[in-house]
């Protein structure tokens, strides 16, 4: 298993554990103890399996745990759907190249230019790589910045703007988005790029660094957004995204009026 998913699979399952009461999982809760949620020797017991090998799996430590192991624990720990895929992705054994930001081919380009409504590409480190011009009317144009600031949760997070169309739900439009980072973030958390990002994201937002102690896990999901935009007012959304065949880190977002 790479260095970056043992950290981060070790991280998920302490997570998980403290966030959960004995009672919960029908065991008794007794006295107040010193540490939130259930004891590493509880997990292992609701699991099936041994104490020492949880307790490696926790520290991060060479194992490759096997998938009724992971299902086993997904249902310890009463994992979600999008949780539950989340932990078989981290303990897959599988090493990344270092991460370079991609290309969009030119058929992309020319079809989210020819769109009517706004449309963007990003890739996995949700850098915004295309836009047509639909797309920076309602957000921003991203042309205007350096191209280290074209990133789509450095815009939500850091910029005012995106405060100001989202509105009173920027705060769980931005909760969620970290929460769907988090699932491709702990895949690559040793590469250089996403260290960057997620250094800068906790020195510019103090709600990230808040967001991102929680590890959250959500799937990417089609849905509604009621905006508000400087001069056209409120419009409401429905958004979808889709992956491209040509290369799977590629995802293009559409924004049609719902």
């Amino acid at each position: 298993m790479a260095g970056s998913s043992r950290s981060e699979l070790g991280d998920f399952l302490r997570s998980r554990r403290e966030r959960l009461h004995p009672e919960t999982v029908g065991l008794p809760g007794g006295r107040k103890r010193r540490t939130p949620g259930l004891k590493r020797e509880e997990v292992a017991q609701l699991a099936g399996i041994g104490i020492d090998w949880y307790v490696r799996l926790e520290q991060g430590r060479t194992v490759s745990p096997s998938a009724a192991t992971i299902d086993a624990l997904a249902r310890a720990l009463r994992l979600d759907k999008a949780e539950h895929a989340h932990l078989r992705e981290l303990a897959r054994n599988a090493d990344h190249r270092a991460f370079s930001r991609e290309t969009v081919p030119d058929v992309l380009h020319r079809m989210i230019q020819g769109l009517e409504h706004p449309a963007y590409v990003t890739g996995r480190r949700w850098d915004v790589l295309a836009w047509n011009a639909a797309a920076a009317d309602l957000f921003m144009d991203f042309g205007r910045l350096a191209e280290a600031d074209r990133n789509v949760l450095v815009y939500v997070l850091t910029d005012p703007g995106a405060r100001r169309i989202f509105g009173a739900s920027w705060a769980d439009e931005a909760k969620r988005m970290v929460a769907q980072f988090r699932a491709t973030h702990d895949l690559w958390a040793d590469d250089p790029a996403f260290l960057e990002l997620l250094e800068r994201l906790r020195s510019k937002s103090p709600e990230f660094a808040l967001w991102w102690e929680a590890h959250d896990i959500r799937q990417v999901a089609a849905g509604q957004k009621l905006l508000n935009h400087p001069q056209k007012g409120a419009l409401r959304f429905e958004y979808a995204s889709f992956q491209s065949n040509d290369n799977p880190a590629l995802k293009l977002v559409i924004y049609t009026p719902g």
